[in-house]
């Protein structure tokens, strides 16, 4: 099964240079399914001439906010809507998680409590609770008619979404391992972007164990149509 990856942003230098790109991290969690992929840098303007050209789609991160003024995100809404009535399956990422839901009708906004940095932990329906690591501020905070919220924390009351078992998208970030997050937040701290507390906390929990394994494996059974929420 071919999955197409829609590279949303790029990551940082100080991380890509150790671990790769998003698309990169994205194909390391998934190893080990069977997929085989390719990448398009839609925040570059590079995208698939038709939705056809995967079985599967999944939208990353970005550092860019849904609703902020990019010649790439009305291409993108467009690209999700089209692939969202054809029925293929299709997986999103943080701001893959927002830009699917302000595509199909719903509100991505800055979030008044905050930014959310490092192990968060989120109920899911019938799974229970997931430890995963987080990094955005932004949050759907309006969710499209039609759409089912399956997952949420104390920080995030629409962590996870479901369209019609078409669609699956998460708010934290599976795909950054605790050492990732150990190296973004030694790498970000002190910028003024985040507050020291904050990333002082984020870092204290990188070396408690995640579940982000197991979230990575019901979105590859998703994308292969053998995990309905």
């Amino acid at each position: 099964m071919k999955i197409g990856i829609l590279q949303c942003g790029h990551t940082p230098d100080e991380i890509a240079a150790r671990y790769g790109a998003f698309s990169v991290l994205f194909e390391r969690m998934l190893d080990g399914h069977g997929f085989t992929f390719q990448t398009w840098n839609v925040v570059d303007m590079i995208f698939p001439d038709t939705i056809d050209q995967a079985d599967g789609w999944l939208l990353t991160g970005s550092k860019h906010g849904a609703y902020e003024n990019h010649a790439f995100i009305p291409l993108l809404e467009g690209f999700i809507r089209d692939t969202y009535a054809d029925g293929r399956p299709m997986v999103g990422i943080c701001f893959g998680h927002q830009i699917i839901a302000q595509a199909l009708g719903g509100r991505v906004e800055k979030f008044s409590g905050g930014w959310a940095v490092g192990r968060h932990v989120y109920h899911f329906d019938g799974r229970g609770d997931m430890a995963v690591n987080a990094l955005h501020q932004d949050q759907v905070i309006q969710v499209p008619q039609g759409a089912k919220v399956i997952a949420s924390s104390p920080h995030c009351a629409n962590a996870a979404l479901v369209y019609d078992n078409r669609i699956l998208t998460v708010q934290p970030h599976p795909e950054l391992t605790n050492s990732v997050m150990k190296d973004y937040i030694t790498a970000r701290r002190g910028t003024g972007t985040f507050p020291d507390a904050l990333m002082d906390q984020a870092m204290a929990l990188t070396d408690v164990p995640l579940n982000s394994d197991q979230m990575a494996t019901d979105l590859a059974l998703f994308l292969k149509r053998e995990r309905a929420f």
